[in-house]
């Protein structure tokens, strides 16, 4: 699909649904099984990816039972069955065996860890599992992995740096140092962003990686010039917390500007105390965690349903801060799955390659209670889905809207050609 096709669908109000350019709906008959559809949840219980794990399973779960509740896929019911990969990439590939061998389940999503998302891509191909990964990651967009990987229900770093950028260069300054995680989705932050802000007349003075599994940051802040005007942090992993009150405690009230990603400070409750330097700073978020003043009736029923308050914190407990900005992504890849399934005929492991052909003949697919965090459009040669981006400042402790781009600010021209790949 090329951009001027992809901008056209978002122009047109003829788009319609999230089938509408979908030349396989109602061509096959319907389900005549009422077995369960078993998907096959890759969840990060253990590792560094816990607390996502926690909140994938809490969306997970509210997710079936609005499906379930809504007669399921095709009239049947949908079964999860979790196995924790542990945040490992070895483990993940075990995981999908299970899933085909053991469990005998018709797909499979969840994977969050750009590793483990790498690691396991093999096993799908090898295993002929249609897996369905809630990363960011670029490595499905890049082409790396193969037919049965796909990334439907969240956007990729590299559209998403491409959007932010102009607002970095243009509001905060165009000498940059970047602060990322040193594995693949930080080298895809530091990759696409260095190339982004270039592109708006900046430069990145320093790359500063750090290991995935540290847990003090304050030795790696000398490397950061002093003629830096923007520090760009983006951190994950259970030491997130650790990492920004170093960072306030490091620069004191001298700090450049900040810009983050809400990576740096998912699960973590913004009034923490030693977190009083971030005001006024900003926050890339992929759905913003406080209910804005411009809340959907969308994003209100999703809330409720996965047990999340106005502050983006379990409605039982306000000090289990959610990871907003990620968790809806299964969700709306579980909507994906029902979509695809239901364009099929889906029936059985038999009609695998069915789902995949259905789900990458998708385009346009408007903001709906199946897909609250907003309007987006799906490349089927590329496995990947674009959508907005939003930009957050902390306001009085809390993260206001300030900035949603457009959809055609994250375009990119295509790396990849999966449907030209046989099954």
């Amino acid at each position: 699909m090329t951009q001027t096709n992809r901008r056209t669908l978002l122009k047109s109000a003829a788009a319609g649904g999230l089938l509408a350019a979908n030349p396989l709906l109602g061509r096959f008959a319907s389900a005549q099984s009422a077995a369960p559809i078993k998907l096959g949840f890759q969840q990060h219980v253990t590792g560094i990816g816990a607390a996502y794990g926690r909140w994938y399973g809490r969306t997970t779960d509210a997710a079936v039972k609005m499906i379930n509740d809504a007669g399921g896929i095709n009239g049947r019911p949908v079964e999860i069955v979790a196995e924790d990969d542990g945040t490992d990439p070895k483990r993940g590939a075990e995981v999908l065996e299970k899933f085909a061998n053991q469990h005998g389940c018709d797909a499979a999503f969840g994977a969050l860890f750009s590793h483990v998302v790498i690691g396991s891509a093999p096993a799908a191909g090898e295993l002929k599992l249609p897996n369905f990964v809630v990363s960011e990651g670029h490595h499905v967009a890049s082409g790396m992995l193969n037919r049965y990987t796909l990334q439907p229900g969240i956007t990729d770093v590299k559209s998403q740096v491409q959007a932010m950028a102009p607002f970095v260069a243009n509001t905060l300054g165009k000498k940059v140092t970047m602060v990322f995680p040193d594995f693949a989705f930080g080298h895809d932050h530091r990759d696409y962003f260095t190339a982004a802000i270039e592109a708006q007349g900046g430069e990145v003075l320093e790359h500063i990686a750090i290991p995935p599994t540290e847990t003090s940051f304050t030795k790696y802040f000398p490397k950061i010039p002093r003629d830096t005007e923007v520090l760009y942090h983006v951190m994950v992993g259970p030491a997130v917390l650790t990492f920004v009150k170093e960072l306030g405690e490091f620069f004191g009230p001298s700090a450049p500007a900040l810009f983050g990603f809400l990576d740096s400070l998912e699960a973590v409750d913004l009034a923490s105390p030693g977190l009083e330097f971030l005001e006024g700073s900003y926050f890339w978020e992929g759905n913003p965690r406080y209910a804005q003043e411009d809340q959907s009736e969308f994003d209100k029923t999703f809330r409720a349903a996965v047990g999340v308050d106005a502050n983006g914190a379990s409605i039982s407990d306000p000090a289990d801060v959610s990871t907003y900005s990620h968790m809806f992504g299964c969700w709306e890849t579980l909507h994906i799955i029902k979509a695809g399934m239901e364009a099929a005929g889906y029936q059985g492991p038999a009609d695998r390659a069915k789902l995949i052909e259905a789900v990458e003949a998708m385009t346009y697919i408007p903001e709906s209670q199946a897909n609250p965090q907003g309007a987006k459009v799906f490349n089927g040669k590329t496995h990947q889905v674009f959508g907005h981006q939003y930009i957050s400042q902390v306001q009085d402790g809390k993260l206001v809207k300030v900035h949603t781009t457009s959809i055609d600010d994250t375009f990119y021209p295509d790396e990849a050609d999966y449907i030209s790949q046989s099954f």
